[in-house]
């Protein structure tokens, strides 16, 4: 009986190794079983039960490698709890599991691929496109034409965005589902080919859903090529279902996009804009975007007090921002009283339209208004300290006048410190008159609100040559 117990051990002890080995297999076969019904159910477009099953496959595998972290199954359940949380959009908790991919020896080839997959999802989800891209890479030449297919796509949108267009466009060649179609149009739009881009666009608003978010394809367009948005502005507006205040938002959004490039464009989707949009924002807005256009081409500061009287309507007429018309027709008002009351004969009358000019160019934008304000100063106040930094200032809103601006440097300031300070030399003297003006800035600005962002620190580009300068000059101020 005695001899018999030896042998019981061992069968008990195999039986134990044997129980634990079926678990562990029993726990990894399940996990797979609901995996390959997950992806079944993706493919069909089933995606609530999709989802159902990815839960379940996530919880599966964690009891693997929870209850049987040595097993030689504990690295697949890993791999494939990540691919299940990715899938169930958790990519937080699923990369640290998929960077089982760097060790992985005996996941089968589908399993590695998912798991690629995922990580390439999940690392374009967390901006990391290089991260994404390279996992991506890996599944171009893949068995699984939904896998190749997908990875194409992605690669394609990271060579899209890296400014890669015709290499994008040659990656999508043979992929036509609609995504694809949207992520061409994008490439061809940056490749500059606007008339294949906005054909495209034609194509797949005919054919397309009423779901597709042109609103966000548009604004990807405008990032590469504003031309090319606003034509396809003109093709969305035509959609169903957008309401009045939704297509002149986006005339707004395209106007705006293209002040920079062409006013007279953009100025036309404003007048579109407040012409659909009613007294609603975006029209308001539309109208305030036109009034700046206007500023911006103003030559004569007597036209300025014609623009308060539109701010004024303006406000009456929609619903705007109050404060923000307000603080603008305030800045308006100041630069024009400056403007018409200025003379030599005003105390300090220099740095008061020397303030002017610079809120004509900071504020309101309005270049050709500031020059000429700038320009008064040498012209009025020859001797000013601050007549030579008139001058530079002037010289950097109109290129026309460098010339023009250098001999009078040349010629009549030479010893100016703002002129020593831009060949390298930030004398006493230059910190002193700024200090000045800082100061006197700040004794004018307690009728307004302080505006951030208007620099006075003065950085010009000109390099004039070194002369003596005329007598009567301005006398600078002697450092302390």
């Amino acid at each position: 009986m005695s001899a018999s117990h030896p042998l019981r051990r061992v069968i008990i002890a195999v039986g134990m190794i044997v129980t634990s080995a079926c678990a562990y297999y029993n726990g990894m076969y399940n996990a797979n079983r609901l995996a390959n019904s997950a992806r079944k159910a993706e493919h069909d477009g089933r995606t609530f039960e999709a989802s159902n099953l990815w839960g379940q496959v996530a919880t599966k595998a964690e009891s693997v490698v929870v209850r049987h972290p040595k097993s030689k199954y504990a690295e697949q359940a890993e791999l494939l709890r990540g691919v299940a949380l990715a899938r169930l959009g958790q990519c937080d908790q699923a990369l640290a599991p998929l960077g089982r991919l760097t060790t992985t020896t005996r996941s089968s080839p589908e399993l590695v691929e998912d798991a690629l997959l995922s990580t390439g999802r999940c690392q374009m989800a967390s901006g990391n496109l290089s991260a994404g891209d390279a996992a991506f890479v890996q599944l171009l030449q893949s068995s699984n034409p939904d896998r190749r297919r997908e990875a194409r796509f992605q690669h394609a949108r990271v060579l899209r965005a890296g400014g890669q267009y015709e290499e994008a466009l040659r990656v999508l060649e043979g992929v036509y589902e609609t995504r694809a179609q949207t992520e061409r149009m994008l490439a061809l739009a940056g490749a500059g080919r606007v008339a294949e881009a906005l054909a495209l666009s034609d194509s797949l608003i005919f054919h397309g859903d009423s779901t597709r978010r042109w609103d966000s394809v548009l604004v990807i367009m405008a990032q590469v090529n504003p031309v090319a948005a606003s034509g396809l502005v003109d093709r969305v507006q035509r959609l169903p279902k957008r309401t009045p205040e939704l297509q002149a938002r986006t005339f707004l959004d395209d106007g705006l996009r293209l002040s920079t490039i062409d006013t007279a464009r953009a100025a036309r989707r404003f007048r579109e804009a407040l012409t659909i949009g009613g007294k609603g924002e975006s029209a308001g807005r539309a109208g305030l975007a036109l009034i700046k256009l206007r500023l911006a081409s103003l030559n004569n500061p007597a036209a300025l007090p014609s623009i308060i009287d539109s701010l004024k309507q303006l406000a009456l007429r929609f619903e705007v921002r109050a404060d923000e018309v307000d603080r603008l027709a305030a800045s308006v008002s100041e630069v024009d009283s400056a403007a018409r009351t200025t003379t030599p004969m005003t105390p300090q009358g220099d740095l008061r339209l020397f303030l002017a000019a610079e809120s004509a160019r900071e504020i309101l934008k309005a270049p050709r208004i500031a020059e000429s304000l700038f320009r008064r100063i040498p012209e009025q106040w020859p001797f000013s300290a601050y007549a030579p930094k008139a001058i530079l200032a002037a010289q950097q809103l109109n290129p026309q006048w460098v010339d023009s601006a250098r001999t009078i440097l040349d010629q009549q300031y030479y010893d100016s410190p703002y002129v020593v300070a831009i060949q390298g030399e930030a004398t006493p003297e230059y910190r002193q008159l700024e200090d000045s003006l800082g100061a006197f800035a700040a004794s004018v600005a307690v009728h307004r609100a302080p505006t951030p962002g208007v620099r006075r620190k003065f950085v010009p580009p000109l390099q004039p040559g070194r002369r003596r300068p005329a007598e009567g000059g301005s006398k600078v101020p002697e450092p302390q």
